[in-house]
């Protein structure tokens, strides 16, 4: 997710040079458009590969993030002959805006999102970070409606007390708004801060800012924070064989599963080597990979 440092902060410069073939391919494999309602919010989508493919994906975005996120991922994952969908969810990207954000109204956007995305049949629905409570809450309400979830560097332990106080007063901090594009792109940053590939950085910020009324700002809307929410490790039982999870050698703080349930420690999870939070960001082959090995089990 994007936050505002100094201006003098260096920020990663793409070598537009160094761009290898398979992100161009990837960047010109351009979505479809599409979009639902859910109680009034426009939620809006991208897709790519054939509609009504046998096997679908999902894909959902952490906090702060969008859609875009996805964009050298998906075309990648939809060459295997699958049909794959993006969403913003509500307060991201493109989508329209709550007053109040709660994980049960983004799973329901994801339920829309898994109904209209032109599936043939039950998808796969993949969350990453937020994302993956988000993707995690769905699976427990709408399970029947996709064949899995799998869950990408989603944190495992509740926030602190100071963790929880901090989100409570970002969601009160009015979003900032800068004179024009170059100044917005200059003070785009990760939480977690983390290396980035240069070119894969530089899209993922040129997509994360919007021009308003007074100039240029980031596309969430602040207010999201106040909707994150702990995780609860007894959910991984509750969807038993319908779950995986991937986690980043260097990404969010994991729980101690081997305390828990047995069919909480079974949940098969995969770790991606020396891989930051955002995985599709400094190891994106690495992961589209291994979400298509997971994929293969079902």
């Amino acid at each position: 997710m994007p936050f505002d440092l100094p201006a003098s902060t260096p920020t990663p410069s793409a070598v537009l040079d160094a761009r290898p073939d398979w992100f161009a391919r990837a960047l010109a494999h351009r979505p479809e458009a599409a979009e639902c309602a859910v109680d009034g919010v426009r939620i809006r989508l991208r897709a790519w590969g054939r509609a009504g493919a046998a096997e679908g994906v999902l894909l959902v975005h952490g906090g702060g993030a969008h859609a875009g996120w996805w964009d050298h991922v998906a075309p990648l994952l939809a060459d295997g002959g699958r049909r794959v969908v993006a969403l913003d969810l509500s307060g991201h990207g493109d989508s329209g805006h709550r007053v109040r954000y709660e994980l049960d109204d983004w799973a329901a956007e994801v339920a829309a999102g898994v109904a209209t995305g032109g599936f043939g049949g039950p998808p796969v629905v993949v969350g990453h970070s937020m994302g993956g409570l988000v993707a995690l809450r769905h699976g427990l309400r709408h399970g029947r409606a996709v064949r899995g979830t799998i869950l990408v560097d989603c944190r495992t332990v509740p926030y602190s007390d100071a963790e929880r106080a901090a989100n409570e007063e970002r969601a009160l901090r009015p979003a900032p708004v800068y004179p024009d594009p170059a100044d917005a792109l200059a003070r785009f940053r990760l939480i977690p801060d983390q290396r980035a590939v240069p070119y894969v950085f530089e899209h993922v910020a040129a997509t994360s800012i919007r021009r308003t009324p007074a100039g240029w700002s980031w596309k969430f809307d602040p207010r999201i924070f106040a909707g994150q929410r702990d995780f609860d490790p007894l959910d991984l039982g509750r969807l038993a064989g319908r779950l995986r999870m991937v986690r980043a050698e260097h990404g969010m703080p994991a729980a101690d599963l081997s305390r828990l349930d047995p069919a909480v420690r079974s949940v098969p999870t995969v770790e991606i080597p020396d891989a930051g939070h955002h995985v599709m960001l400094d190891r994106p082959l690495t992961l589209v990979a291994t979400l298509r090995a997971l994929l293969a089990t079902w």
